[in-house]
């Protein structure tokens, strides 16, 4: 009867565990040159249910990654005019926090000049500098990292682009939110340091 019990009890942990794990949400985008995952982070959570929200609603869907400028960042999300983001669903507090830096392959909330530096709801960057932009850091929030996919990244930083920094393939993009279990997710991570370390 004990053995029994002890076969259930493991049966049921193994399920909740299993449960547990497939509850991350990490950003999905898709694009023609191939797919990026983002791990979100819990310390930006503003910044974090924004994306998650807005890429539920399919709000980038067919947007394109409209500024493209290499050895610095891939942008794209919303129109980036002079006059602004007055086109933003929303402006965000920005969440500056030390432990999020503008690395190679980080993901961060793009914004005008406004002297409170509120981020932009809808722009997006990914950073593609190898040695990354500490001049921005504090200055612009940090939400996440891309997981899987810097091969992308590359392909769409070389890019050519025309004078307004506009690749002249278009890069659409299409912003999904997907459960990635949490095993799947650590070999990633692994795989993103293998990479950092060999730089």
């Amino acid at each position: 009867m004990k053995r029994i019990l002890f076969l259930f009890l493991g049966i049921v942990s193994l399920f909740y565990s299993c449960k547990t794990q497939e509850r991350i949400e990490i950003g999905q985008i898709l694009t023609p040159q191939g797919e990026m995952l983002i791990l979100l982070s819990n310390e930006t959570p503003v910044h974090k249910e924004s994306f998650i929200r807005l890429a539920k609603e399919g709000y980038w869907d067919g947007l394109t990654f409209n500024r493209v400028i290499k050895d610095f960042v891939i942008q794209g999300g919303c129109p980036d005019t002079p006059e602004g983001f007055s086109n933003s669903p929303y402006l965000l507090k920005p969440e500056f926090r030390s432990s999020l830096k503008h690395e190679y392959g980080a993901i961060g909330a793009g914004r005008d000049d406004n002297p409170e530096e509120l981020s932009a709801g809808c722009q997006f960057y990914i950073v593609h500098d190898k040695d990354g932009i500490p001049r921005l850091d504090n200055h612009y929030t940090v939400f996440g990292r891309v997981i899987k996919g810097l091969d992308v990244l590359e392909r769409i930083a070389n890019l050519p682009t025309d004078s307004n920094d506009t690749p002249l393939v278009s890069t659409t993009m299409d912003v999904n939110i997907i459960n990635l279990k949490e095993k799947v997710m650590e070999v990633y991570q692994s795989k993103i340091k293998e990479h950092a370390d060999s730089q």
